[in-house]
């Protein structure tokens, strides 16, 4: 790759910081759990591990863990540059050139006071029936990541 086509790259990563977030609420809250529940008889703390919620929040902390897991397995981002965009992780490539690309659109752009959350990237391929959906707030720096969309968005467009 030449320096032109270096300047011109950007790469997202997927944002794992939700499932960090979700198994240490779910680990404490389970915690706090196992402590209220235990009895204190005779100057001694016993646990009650005979509790069913006590079963339901530890399958709920195994899931989340391996969920997180799973995900930093994974290595999950987005490249995009000026020829297209290519979604990749550890197991595959999937590269998508900007001529194969029908339409690109960003929902929620004209309502400001909604949620970034909630915003949408629509990629309609002209080889595909089905759409391509990208959540920007899925990856780190969405801000950068709607910009780059826009500036391809501004290419096809062009064409």
């Amino acid at each position: 790759m030449t320096s032109e086509q270096l300047k011109h790259k950007s790469i997202f990563k997927y944002n794992t910081s939700f499932y960090y977030q979700s198994t240490i609420i779910y680990f404490v809250v389970f915690s706090l759990y196992l402590i209220i529940r235990g009895e204190i008889v005779d100057n001694s703390y016993t646990l009650v591990i005979k509790d069913p919620i006590l079963y339901f929040l530890a399958i709920i902390v195994v899931i989340s863990i391996f969920a997180l897991i799973l995900n930093l397995y994974k290595r999950r981002y987005i490249e995009i540059d000026q020829n297209g965009i290519t979604f990749v992780n550890r197991f595959k490539r999937k590269e998508i050139s900007s001529d194969k690309i029908g339409s690109i659109r960003v929902t929620n752009k004209r309502n400001p006071s909604q949620s970034k959350g909630f915003q949408l990237i629509i990629l309609k391929l002209k080889t595909r029936k089905r759409r391509l959906l990208i959540r920007p707030t899925d990856y780190e720096n969405y801000d950068e990541l709607l910009k780059r969309i826009q500036e391809l968005k501004l290419k096809i467009e062009s064409k």
